[in-house]
């Protein structure tokens, strides 16, 4: 029977583990996110480690030192620029409708039900100026609540990663023995059975984490080509846009779409329609080849989870939860996969 010192113990360990919770809520984010990135590059780590005679803290600093060189810095462009190409796209999201015809196109009119009232609503906006004006105000207001929701949701993530790496320094340098203690809970907790779920589950993070940032290189890389050779608004920044919104399955035709029709609007027909080819056959279709192969031994997400994960993940975590959602999805789907299966397999 139970006596009042152990309800005691029992309810101080409780408010304990309560108030560790309660303090480390707000970067558990960051925290995931790192042991994520250190488990990817834990390999990584470890050549590097034996190269400097086993010293913790330098292959902890020279880690961390790449990991700013790979993620921060692309983040810091893409941050810096965003808010200029913000203004230059109202501008010239401003002067496309300006320059409209003042009839709207037959398509428009031929549109069921709502067609006649498109079209006598363009009509009455383009002969009144004032009523264009409003039009474009109206438009305009909205789009730029969004991108300046873009511009904090790019500079949060910004920090985000800063504070990602800073722990991440932490994890490299006692990851042995952070990775002995964990073993060591999983096996006093849940036997062979847990060593081989945290095994699992280390597997699915390299496998997914390896599909993700690999396919977001090649199409941003493969995208990259295609803006410089089409001569599309600063190249590099789309690339990085391709990058980060690889994750969502209509991102990447977002960003080459958007420039095809920038291309067609300045009068360069040729190099739109071969940058809408382009991304069709090739940018787009980096998804379809590289991330198979990628991640031909780990968990395959379905289509569903991915856009929840990321969603998601994006709400739950910021802007890294873009890519925290899918791994930690793909994570908890291998593992219950693997336990029913066993569970199957003791049934028969």
């Amino acid at each position: 029977m139970i006596n009042t010192n152990q309800i005691a113990r029992i309810a101080l360990i409780a408010l304990l583990i309560v108030g560790c919770v309660f303090v480390l809520h707000p970067f558990m984010a960051a925290m995931l996110f790192a042991a994520v990135i250190c488990v990817f590059t834990w390999p990584l780590y470890q050549r590097i480690w034996l190269m400097l005679g086993k010293r913790d803290v330098l292959a902890a600093v020279i880690m961390t030192l790449l990991l700013l060189l790979a993620l921060i810095l692309p983040m810091a462009y893409l941050a810096v620029n965003l808010a200029d190409s913000a203004t230059v796209l109202l501008g010239e999201a401003r002067k496309i409708m300006q320059s409209l015809p003042s009839t709207a196109p037959q398509w428009i009119e031929n549109i069921p039900i709502m067609g006649s009232q498109f079209a006598e609503s363009w009509q009455r906006a383009f002969v009144s100026h004032e009523e264009l004006m409003r039009l474009t105000s109206h438009y305009a207001e909205p789009l730029r609540k969004h991108l300046l929701s873009a511009i904090q949701l790019v500079m949060g993530g910004f920090l985000q990663l800063l504070f990602v790496v800073f722990i991440a320094f932490f994890f490299y340098r006692d990851g042995a023995r952070l990775a002995n203690t964990v073993i060591a809970m999983v096996r006093r907790l849940g036997g062979a059975l847990g060593e081989e779920m945290l095994q699992l589950s280390c597997m699915t993070v390299k496998g997914v984490m390896l599909g993700i940032f690999g396919t977001a290189v090649a199409q941003s890389t493969v995208a990259l080509f295609g803006f410089w050779l089409a001569g599309a608004p600063m190249p590099l920044l789309l690339a990085l846009a391709t990058f980060f919104l690889s994750v969502v399955p209509a991102g990447p035709p977002l960003v080459w779409g958007s420039a095809a029709l920038w291309l067609f609007n300045q009068g360069e027909h040729g190099w739109a329609i071969f940058l809408g080819v382009y991304g069709l056959l090739a940018i787009s279709s980096v998804d379809n080849v590289i991330k198979p192969i990628l991640i031909s031994h780990s968990s395959h997400l379905p289509m569903l989870l991915v856009v929840l994960g990321v969603l998601g993940g994006a709400l739950a975590f910021g802007f890294i939860g873009i890519f925290l959602g899918p791994t930690l999805l793909a994570v908890g789907l291998t593992l219950i996969s693997h336990w029913v299966a066993l569970q199957n397999k003791r049934a028969d």
